[in-house]
């Protein structure tokens, strides 16, 4: 898939990344406008072979959603439960942290080529709501709860190289090999 000119993705020197996104109010999520949001989301990481999650800001709306893309969770991590359907989180909120934490490698479809790493939660829960308003509260462990701190951080304005150690440039073509990095 192809993003058209209009939904190219933002990329760290766009002020939109640093704004902070506005919760959606419950009954708006199954409106044409929000569903439409998510859907360029869906297609905008769909169209990155390494786009394992998007925020909402990173498409030019400062709303509160993130989308991963499931069938790169999947195949990144074996331990993960479900199928390859893709994960939509609306007014996403870490409800909790665990305090066993690491360094992990990360990237990011708005910091391209960059990554780095960064320490994060082992493993995290999370409140939302679906793409169709039903409460979700989830907890995940490994990559999953590292995208959930990622995501989380760039609907406050973060990217993870304000948080990053031993930043580094990897060439698009040195990037085929990954399947743990967030991006």
């Amino acid at each position: 898939m192809l993003l058209s000119k209009d939904m190219e993705i933002a990329q760290r020197d766009n002020p939109i990344l640093r704004g902070k996104a506005k919760a959606i109010p419950l009954d708006d999520i199954g409106s044409p406008k929000i569903q439409g949001v998510i859907e360029k989301m869906k297609l905008a990481v769909h169209s990155q072979k390494d786009g394992i999650a998007i925020a909402a800001p990173q498409i030019g709306e400062l709303l509160q959603i993130f989308v991963v893309n499931g069938e790169l969770m999947k195949a990144a991590d074996k331990n993960f439960k479900g199928g390859g359907a893709d994960l939509v989180f609306i007014n996403p909120k870490i409800v909790k942290l665990s305090k066993d934490r690491r360094e992990m490698e990360e990237g990011c479809l708005s910091v391209r080529w960059l990554y780095g790493k960064v320490k994060r939660s082992t493993r995290a829960s999370l409140a939302a709501y679906d793409e169709k308003g039903n409460k979700i509260n989830r907890g995940a462990s490994g990559l999953l709860a590292q995208i959930f701190q990622h995501e989380c951080d760039h609907l406050e304005g973060i990217l993870f190289t304000d948080k990053a150690k031993k930043v580094w440039e990897m060439a698009p073509e040195e990037i085929e090999g990954l399947k743990n990095s967030v991006t």
